[in-house]
């Protein structure tokens, strides 16, 4: 396992992130193992929110860490804010009573990098700023970021930090894999992957800020289950939303090339296209949610995969030939 260059106190994110949304409280016992298997990996960033199994993830993690007594050794990031049926949830008292929820739940009192789970452009960002800032000097966040939000809006909620002397956005939490989106799979949501994310990965870069990004595997679409053969029987597992976002010819022949890589390599799907994501020149910390101790190791293995800037471009379609 690698880890990443900052911290926010003593702790070093992992920079593979455990993603817990398959945490259920009914079936305590089966989450406890896999939260070992990954703990025993060498994992040691894992990412929950507020919404997840409507806080069943964030119990099952906060009663797991509170067993182990490893909660210090452990980089916990949340998230909150994140809209419902009813009305958009980016306010400070939002922003509050999910902190609140999501700390008692995770039976500890702070939450080391907090997320805004969505982003309401139509509201000024000066009393979000304000609020984050509160629970940070409480001590209750670490540090805080957006899940989904622009460059634009994370700028103008730093440009607002800096003149009032307070404490800026640290961190970014969009979408990257090396499939591309044809349209977000749930309202909201913003990613960096191709040519579309070229400024935004720029900005990225040029601000040196930590990204940590989501469905690093496109879903599932490079579990190594699916392929350009059995799409369509393949359907009936996925959401229409999932498919509707990455069944493309362009997705599909990016997949077909990972398969005939990951056999050169005597690779698997997933550990080719999650080394392509670590091998961005971002500060990319990358979430997977593994199902059990084998691919737990299996994605830790990455680190030791190399891809040549040939490679990358080959797997980018922006080469015909290898």
């Amino acid at each position: 396992m690698h880890y990443g260059s900052f911290s926010f106190g003593e702790i070093k994110p992992s920079r593979l992130v455990f993603g817990t949304i398959p945490l259920n409280e009914d079936n305590l016992e089966a989450g406890f193992e896999l939260l070992d298997a990954a703990w025993e990996t060498g994992y040691t960033a894992f990412d929950t929110a507020a919404l997840y199994g409507g806080g069943s993830s964030e119990r099952v993690l906060g009663k797991w860490m509170e067993a182990r007594g490893n909660r210090n050794a452990i980089f916990v990031i949340g998230k909150g804010a994140h809209h419902n049926a009813d009305r958009r949830r980016v306010t400070p008292h939002d922003i509050t009573t999910d902190l609140f929820d999501s700390l008692a739940r995770q039976r500890h009192d702070h939450i080391d990098l907090h997320f805004l789970h969505r982003d309401d452009p139509e509201c000024d960002v000066g009393p979000i700023v304000d609020i984050l800032n509160e629970h940070h000097a409480s001590g209750r966040v670490h540090a805080f970021g957006g899940s989904n939000w622009s460059t634009r809006r994370i700028a103008d909620a730093n440009e607002y930090a800096h003149k009032n002397g307070l404490i800026p956005f640290t961190a970014s939490s969009p979408n990257l894999s090396l499939a591309v989106q044809a349209q977000p799979p749930w309202e909201g949501c913003l990613s960096l992957a191709g040519p579309a994310g070229s400024a935004d990965r720029s900005w990225y870069r040029q601000q040196k800020m930590p990204l940590f990004c989501w469905s690093s595997l496109a879903g599932g679409f490079f579990s190594g289950k699916l392929t350009q053969d059995n799409a369509e029987t393949m359907r009936e597992e996925f959401s229409v939303s999932f498919t509707d976002s990455y069944y493309t010819a362009e997705n599909f022949e990016r997949l077909e090339r990972v398969q005939w890589l990951s056999t050169e390599k005597q690779l698997s799907v997933a550990q080719i296209a999650l080394a392509w994501v670590l091998h961005q020149d971002l500060d990319i910390y990358a979430l997977v949610s593994p199902r059990n101790a084998t691919e737990c190791q299996a994605n830790a293995a990455v680190f030791d995969i190399e891809l040549s800037k040939e490679e990358i471009g080959w797997l980018n379609l922006e080469r015909d030939e290898l």
